[in-house]
């Protein structure tokens, strides 16, 4: 192996990232933190439950144990499926150098997650007219040679990985690989299996749930080059992967609509915000064309930073009440609360991250956080 390839991992450190993962209030960016700043998953699952105790946690952590890991490693096996860590070679680069997500269950092809891919997404209730716009568009960016990410709902995303099939698309799932949903969509589940890819973060058979489809879309928004909204309501998700797509520096298309139809508020919105006007997939080709292939190397696994040596548990304690006492229900910049309380980033972050494997803050967009009522 040359010196500048990355090794995949071990099988024992693979448990470690799955059970630090898998383990109670460790999102994602919380599982970057952790190691970081102890220089691996297998140390950071041993500092857990002093971690929550410092934080205030009323009760032990849950920490997922290593035979539920193993189970779910092998449950993969048999789906001929496989789980893939960020610092490893076959993890998309962009979702690598994003931090969206540390670990990545993959079914089918996994060589469609390293090449240039764009997003189309819209509504689940979609017209007629709606569903073949999408499908029309899907087939032509896939034969431009781009790969087409969707979420496999009813409706557009259906549509468009119909469209893609023959040249190549991915399914995003806010449930487990193994888990289809909506299920009249079983037959093309069956199609992405075989001649496409399958993405959760989640473990396998677990049903889809509210609270993960934001974190779906944020996967389909960092996979691609850009996102197309196809007919959205004013508030549906297909807008909030547009808002995420932003906010990862991807670029946002729309495909404008009749005002007379609620399903066109949402793109027609997004063209008077900025979002680039799309009749064909010729304007979605050309506007990304300087972004494509552009491989961007996955960073390497964390290593303990001796010069970057955590603070002391004396001076974290000296500072964790003044920290609390800065923080409401009402969220905070971190910034801010570095200047009321005049402590060190490393202090500072170190208490915070106490605070959320407690269960006891939460964190929002733009750096924000604030303690749960």
């Amino acid at each position: 192996m040359a010196a500048n390839e990355i090794a995949p991992l071990s099988h024992a450190a693979r448990i470690d990232w799955l059970r630090l993962y898998r383990s109670e209030n460790v999102g994602p960016a919380t599982f970057f933190r952790l190691v970081e700043r102890f220089g691996s998953a297998g140390q950071a699952l041993e500092a857990l439950p002093a971690l929550v105790r410092r934080g205030g946690g009323r009760r032990s952590v849950t920490i997922a144990p290593k035979s539920a890991a193993e189970v779910e490693l092998e449950t993969l096996d048999r789906l001929g499926a496989r789980l893939i860590a960020s610092v490893e070679p076959d993890f998309p680069a962009p979702l690598a150098v994003l931090e969206t997500t540390p670990l990545l269950t993959v079914r089918g092809d996994p060589g469609l997650l390293k090449r240039d891919a764009v997003g189309v997404v819209g509504a689940r209730n979609a017209s007629a007219a709606g569903r073949r716009i999408a499908q029309t568009l899907a087939a032509e960016l896939a034969g431009s040679g781009l790969v087409v990410v969707s979420g496999l709902a009813r409706g557009i995303d259906a549509a468009a990985h119909s469209g893609a099939l023959d040249g190549g698309t991915i399914a995003v799932l806010a449930g487990g690989v193994d888990v289809v949903y909506p299920p009249e969509n079983r037959a093309l589940y069956q199609r992405i299996c075989a001649d496409g890819c399958i993405v959760s973060e989640m473990e396998p058979g677990l049903a889809p749930q509210a609270a993960h489809f934001p974190r779906r879309n944020r996967l389909i928004a960092g996979l691609s080059l850009g996102i197309v909204v196809v007919e959205a309501a004013s508030r549906s998700g297909s807008l909030i992967t547009a808002r995420l797509a932003l906010e990862q520096g991807r670029e946002v298309f729309a495909v404008p609509g009749s005002p007379l139809d609620p399903r066109s508020e949402g793109p027609n919105s997004l063209i008077k915000q900025g979002a680039l006007l799309v009749t064909s997939a010729a304007d979605v080709v050309e506007a990304v064309g300087g972004m494509r292939s552009q491989t961007v190397a996955p960073p390497a696994a964390p290593q303990p930073q001796p010069t970057d040596a955590p603070p002391a548990d004396s001076e974290v304690a000296a500072a964790r009440r003044s920290i609390i006492d800065s923080l409401a229900a009402a969220p905070v910049a971190v910034d801010e609360l570095l200047r009321q309380c005049q402590l060190s980033p490393a202090v500072v972050s170190m208490v915070l991250l106490e605070l959320e494997l407690a269960g006891r803050l939460e964190r929002h967009p733009g750096n924000q956080v604030s303690l749960h009522s």
